[in-house]
């Protein structure tokens, strides 16, 4: 069993920034891929970003490319998400995942045995 848990959201203006952090807990951190999603209000859950069980590997949604960047510190169990020039389009409770493949990156929230409770980005314009 794994425990995740978020935290870093908030309220920020458009062209700010804000680092999210996944915090793992249990069976933890280097046995698994890592993944950011997001889900915004009437809307399907969607991935943003990926990392590798080592870290080597990471992958990014289009969307997110050149603004948002995905790190992990295995020591400390953790994942982050520095999210740059933020739009209004950002806004949405974005989870943290883990996946027990060795490289990661899946796009399907089904690929991703444990979630975190999510915390709440809202991007004011």
């Amino acid at each position: 069993q794994v425990q995740l848990a978020e935290s870093g959201g908030g309220l920020v203006q458009a062209g700010g920034s804000l680092r999210l952090s996944c915090a793992a807990s249990g069976r933890t951190g280097s046995s698994y891929a890592m993944g950011w999603f997001r889900q915004a209000p009437g809307k399907e859950r969607e991935f943003v970003v990926g990392i590798s069980r080592s870290g080597g590997i990471t992958y990014y949604a289009d969307s997110v490319k050149g603004r948002f960047t995905i790190s992990r510190d295995n020591a400390k169990n953790t994942v982050y998400l520095q999210m740059n020039s933020l739009k209004p389009e950002d806004t949405a409770v974005y989870y943290c995942a883990a996946d027990n493949s060795i490289l990661g990156g899946s796009k399907e929230p089904s690929r991703y045995e444990y979630w975190g409770q999510g915390t709440q980005v809202t991007v004011s314009s």
